[in-house]
């Protein structure tokens, strides 16, 4: 018995109520409105107490002069800072400095009308270590970009600190790869950056927790420091030299600023992957062991966003990637402003007066709002200048209408002033343009439509594009490990908004038929949109089949008693949904048929739920079976599993195909 089950058992034996009699209040809560609701109420995003930073959201005031931008000078900080700065006024550094470059570029308005009326032009090229890479511009096209072979670090033009404590900083990570000529960087580290630092967007498709999350955690920390860094050290200094200045004197030499004062918005899913950052922003000030920094409200920010390894349950057995994903504080409520001066950091600062927010979409759905609400509040997105989102792939398994609606509020013009000071407002945010000058650098797991439609519709950046399109040439299948026959059945939908409904009636017209025999017993369908699942649900029960059902709402006994009545075959379906395996990850037992109502959002998911059917009792085999539902819109998905040679095969031929997977990688 799983050690799951072991758990739930006790739970469950005492009611033998009918998973399908669950009272109707559950029933009342499968629309697309009430969903956030649902899924604070049964706690499927988070193992933590959702009240972390909404009941009572604590805010730093008291450090609110010590962080000023206004009202410190540039004298205040190092001597290195100082010469630092020194150093970008001369002309040749103010040629070079990409951050400058980008900044201080003045767009003109035909400029501006082509961005957001024609196409852009694209190139392909490939890399060594981030293979093919697509470069698209809608400006004239720029000189072509080409990876270092070795990064000298005081190339980068980095702020003078981070010259000294990004390589100690990264040291362990170096260290822990073998074969590495550079000092500084890792491959993939190197060719990210010198991508990130031409101020170029950048889509990144190949992120996973397990491999390379650390690696490229760690980059765009540095790339977000060093933009703040130098942002701040520019206002410092002017700050200095309009107090020498003689009164009456007017300077646009001084516009250095944004409307608002957050300049970068770092988007992550966990509590954890926000304490993990700000750890590391830490050591990236500290330039040695004497010289450490202030950081205020450190403990209460340990305490609220670390974890208390006690709470895990002992003996849970779950893949890698689940562990990599889902450790420490999983709590998905969240937001956080950091304020950063060279020799302190301010966590919980107000957001007006913050450089940096860490927050999950969730958080910034809570106090953007929607229309209508008299509290809500996003004139802090006004001026972001780098819009980080990390581990986009989650957020589609959470609620991806949460980034569809922070994008929508992105560099608007805010409704209020703030208190600015519009002498130092860059023209590019009194013109608002602002959103031409952002930087977006977005991370995921995978490659999806809805993912690639943030890129390719919210992201307007003059400097261009960059997209990481490698396409999978051996699928997950061929980690299935037992033997078993996959058939993919096409359907045909005339275009993609009819997919929906056409793939719900080639199931119920075409496959769901085969399987109403009572010797097609234990047959699993695995549905990866809550929607779908909801819709075969209520078909099923009009239909009065024998079927039990598990979604990520379900509570423990209703899981429990599901899957034992699946596997003694009291019921002979069991639907599941996608966003329950990904967040539980349970063996489930008895599977003899296996239907995709469609094809997964993760790739190795498949290879996972074919080899649940290694724990059901052995001499089944021969009657087992899988079926997969696809349509030519699923191309990207179908590589994923199958491979690009097949998939090729398979799009442009209209027959059902049939392979069969030996069992031989076992």
């Amino acid at each position: 018995m799983d050690s799951e089950e072991s758990q739930e058992t006790g739970e469950a034996e005492g009611g033998e109520e009918d998973e399908n009699d669950i009272p109707d209040k559950e029933e009342a809560k499968d629309t697309a409105e009430q969903m956030p609701e649902e899924e604070q109420a049964n706690g499927a995003y988070t193992s933590c107490d959702p009240s972390h930073g909404v009941i009572e959201e604590f805010t730093d005031v008291k450090h609110e002069s010590e962080f000023s931008l206004e009202t410190n000078f540039m004298e205040e900080e190092s001597e290195d800072c100082n010469a630092d700065e020194r150093k970008s006024s001369t002309s040749q550094v103010f040629s070079e400095d990409p951050f400058k470059q980008h900044m201080d570029k003045e767009m003109e308005e035909k400029e501006v009308e082509k961005i957001s009326t024609l196409s852009k032009s694209s190139s392909q090229m490939k890399w060594p270590r981030l293979g093919q890479l697509t470069f698209s511009s809608t400006l004239e096209k720029h000189k072509t970009l080409k990876p270092d072979k070795e990064v000298d670090v005081k190339q980068l033009h980095l702020h003078k600190p981070l010259e000294v404590t990004w390589p100690k900083v990264n040291k362990q990570l170096l260290s822990s790869l073998n074969k590495t000529s550079d000092p500084c960087f890792t491959p993939l580290q190197r060719e990210l950056f010198c991508i990130m630092n031409t101020y170029r967007d950048l889509f990144y498709p190949e992120r996973t927790a397990l491999t390379n999350g650390e690696e490229i955690r760690l980059a765009y920390c540095l790339h977000t420091l060093n933009h703040v860094l130098k942002a701040n050290a520019q206002v410092l200094s002017n700050n200095a030299k309009r107090r020498d200045q003689k009164p009456g004197i007017d300077n646009d030499d001084y516009r250095d600023q944004g409307l608002t004062r957050p300049k970068v918005l770092m988007v992550v899913p966990f509590r954890e992957c926000a304490l993990r950052i700000v750890h590391i922003f830490i050591r990236l000030l500290e330039v040695n062991n004497e010289r450490k920094i202030d950081v205020s409200n450190k403990k209460r920010f340990k305490g609220e966003f670390g974890s208390n390894p006690e709470e895990k349950p002992p003996n849970l057995k779950r893949p890698e990637d689940y562990e990599a994903v889902f450790a420490g504080n999983i709590d998905d409520h969240f937001r956080i402003g950091v304020a950063i001066l060279q020799k302190s950091m301010r966590l919980y600062a107000p957001f007006y007066s913050s450089d940096i927010i860490i927050a999950s979409p969730l958080g910034m759905r809570t106090i953007i709002g929607a229309e209508g609400e008299k509290k809500r509040d996003f004139d802090f997105l006004s001026s972001i200048e780098i819009l980080i989102i990390d581990q986009a792939d989650i957020y589609l398994m959470q609620n991806w209408e949460h980034v569809l609606h922070l994008m929508k509020h992105m560099n608007l013009l805010p409704l209020d002033s703030h208190g600015v000071d519009f002498s130092r407002v860059r023209m590019l945010n009194l013109n608002n343009w602002s959103k031409y000058y952002r930087q977006t650098l977005l991370f995921s797991a995978l490659q999806d439509p809805q993912i690639n439609s943030i890129f390719n519709k919210h992201c307007f950046n003059y400097m261009g594009q960059v997209a990481v399109r490698n396409i999978p040439q051996i699928g997950s299948i061929s980690h299935v490990v037992v033997q078993l026959p996959h058939v993919f059945r096409r359907l045909e939908a005339e275009n993609l908004t009819s997919v929906i409904d056409t793939r719900f009636q080639f199931f119920v017209d075409k496959v769901l038929p085969e399987y109403r025999d009572a010797i097609m017993s234990h047959t699993l369908i695995y549905v990866p949109s809550y929607f779908d699942y909801v819709r075969l649900r209520n078909y099923f029960k009009k239909e009065e089949l024998n079927f039990v059902h598990i979604c990520e709402y379900t509570k423990k006994a209703g899981i429990c008693r599901a899957r034992r009545f699946f596997l003694k075959g009291e019921r002979q379906f069991l639907l599941l949904t996608e966003r329950f395996h990904f967040y539980k990850r349970y063996t489930i037992k008895g599977i003899r048929n296996l239907i995709f109502y469609e094809l997964p959002t993760y790739s190795h998911f498949y290879s996972e739920i074919c080899n649940m059917m290694k724990a059901t009792a052995s001499g089944m085999d021969a009657t087992w079976t899988c079926t997969v539902l696809y349509s030519k819109y699923d191309a990207q998905k179908l590589a994923a599993v199958v491979g690009i040679d097949r998939t090729a095969q398979m799009l442009q031929s209209k027959k059902n195909v049939h392979l069969f997977i030996t069992g031989e990688n076992e």
